[in-house]
């Protein structure tokens, strides 16, 4: 039996986060009604907040003034709407009996608290595998999490694959019409490792964009060491006051080296803030955001799309080309979803034929030129957007 009567006071800008970052993750159709409550234990070094699904859990530690300690459980989503709109002083926390009294300063709130009987255990986080600046990591899961497919049906294509390999660490994710390979450094705990992990794209996504890049700690990637590597099933991330796990997917990613084109026969570098905007407004008129057509010609790339009911619309842009005159069509929202993660100014493009993949990558220090047989090899980069063109007719 729980404590009938836990009471806590905690700080307002303390808490507002927090909350926030549990309940983000708790489903917003759980399987079962206990997994929408948000856990708070409260004891001498003040109150851990958690959730867990079963797929994702959060842990988080807060400082608090504690009278009683115990554990709470409150509807997450409920809780941290509330939290966000009260004043910013003290908040207080008691349990009496089946309710929680939430106050602060004038407001008060009553929640029915959630029965703990029913709750699963909360996983342990695996052993840590080494660490990454929490910059770097948010930046390398943003460019790649974006391609990954959203088709439960096939489960293979939904997680960002990562493989680390000693100090070097590849992110990649595809839904079979666009690819993306990030590669950096870390600081593994061992030099030998060796492993492959799948790792849902939504919830990598979410973990990274709320960490705090600010800081300069460097996280922890805790997916276990030396043999049980990736064993657990459980992909973790600590931080100094947060810890989450992830249930990794049980597929196997498909091989995508055989898909990087390594050589093309045109070459092409626009500018991507004046190329985003032109995207946009020429799309406008695609049917159902069906597809822009880009013309590559010496110092130019003519964009348009429409030609039915909604229209029709061309935009002209000054573009660096070489290589033969190339006519290629893309899905716009595709490709905005690359362009809107290339780290440089300009975007160069690598191209074969109009009906065979192009790569996006950042503008490398020099642009490429062509061999003899006037192909170009593809740049070094540590980052490549591959996209599937649109066929046109005829």
């Amino acid at each position: 039996m729980e404590p009938q009567n836990v009471s806590f006071r905690v700080a307002r800008e303390d808490l507002v986060t927090s909350v926030g970052w549990v309940a983000r993750n708790l489903p917003t159709k759980p399987t079962q009604p206990v997994l929408r409550a948000m856990l708070i234990t409260a004891d001498d070094e003040g109150l851990e907040l958690a959730g867990y699904d079963y797929e994702a859990s959060t842990r988080v530690r807060v400082s608090a003034e504690v009278a009683v300690p115990g554990r709470i459980a409150v509807a997450g989503k409920m809780l941290a709407e509330i939290i966000g709109t009260l004043p910013n002083k003290p908040v207080d926390f008691r349990l009496d009996g089946s309710k929680v009294q939430v106050s602060c300063g004038t407001t008060s709130f009553e929640l029915p608290s959630i029965p703990l009987d029913d709750y699963p255990t909360l996983p342990t986080l695996p052993e840590s595998t080494g660490t990454i600046d929490p910059k770097l990591f948010t930046e390398a899961v943003t460019q790649v999490a974006s391609a990954a497919g959203r088709d439960d049906s096939l489960p293979m294509l939904t997680g960002v694959n990562m493989e680390i390999n000693g100090n070097q660490i590849s992110l990649a994710a595809t839904d079979r019409f666009r690819l993306a390979v990030r590669t950096f450094e870390w600081e593994p705990t061992s030099t030998g490792i060796d492993a492959k992990l799948l790792i849902p794209a939504k919830t990598l996504l979410e973990n990274a964009r709320t960490l705090d890049t600010s800081l300069n700690d460097p996280i922890e990637i805790a997916v276990g060491t030396g043999e049980q590597v990736g064993r657990e099933g459980l992909f973790g991330i600590h931080t100094d006051n947060r810890e989450s796990t992830t249930r990794m997917l049980d597929a196997d990613f498909p091989n995508i080296q055989p898909l990087l084109p390594k050589e093309h026969t045109a070459i092409a570098s626009v500018e991507i803030s004046a190329l985003l905007d032109a995207v946009r407004r020429v799309s406008l008129v695609a049917d159902r955001n069906a597809q822009i057509i880009m013309e590559f010609s010496e110092g130019q790339v003519i964009l348009s799309a429409g030609g039915s009911d909604a229209g029709h619309a061309q935009e002209i842009l000054p573009c660096a080309f070489t290589g033969k005159d190339l006519r290629i069509a893309f899905n716009p929202g595709y490709l905005k979803d690359g362009l809107s993660v290339l780290p440089t100014s300009r975007a160069v493009f690598g191209f074969t034929e109009p009906s065979r993949p192009a790569i996006m990558v950042p503008e490398p220090e020099e642009f490429p030129e062509a061999d003899e047989r006037g192909i170009f090899q593809t740049p070094d980069t540590y980052f490549t957007y591959l996209l599937m063109p649109v066929r046109l007719p005829g």
